[in-house]
C-alpha cells in the first residue's frame, strides 16, 4: 500500500535523483523509492527470502551446468 510523503531536497540530493530517474528511465519519486531500497539491502543486507531466491536460482544454474566442458567451449570458438 502506497502513502505519501513530501521529502525536502537540497540542490545536490535534488540532481541526484533526477540523475538516477534519468538513468533508470522513471519518475524522480520513483528513482528515490529505488535508491532507498538498495541503500537497505546495502547497510541491512538483503531479506531471508530474496536470498533464498538467489541460492535456488544459483543451485539450478548449478544443475544446468554439471557435466558442460568449459575448456571444449572456448578450444571450440
Amino acid at each position: 500500500m502506497a502513502t505519501q510523503t513530501t521529502l525536502m531536497l537540497d540542490e545536490e540530493a535534488r540532481y541526484a535523483a533526477r540523475e538516477l530517474a534519468h538513468r533508470y528511465g522513471c519518475s524522480v519519486s520513483e528513482a528515490i523509492c529505488r535508491a532507498v531500497l538498495r541503500h537497505r539491502d546495502a547497510v541491512l543486507g538483503l531479506p531471508p527470502a530474496r536470498r533464498w531466491e538467489r541460492v535456488r536460482t544459483l543451485e539450478r544454474l548449478f544443475d544446468m551446468f554439471q557435466d558442460h566442458a568449459a575448456a571444449d567451449e572456448v578450444r571450440r570458438l
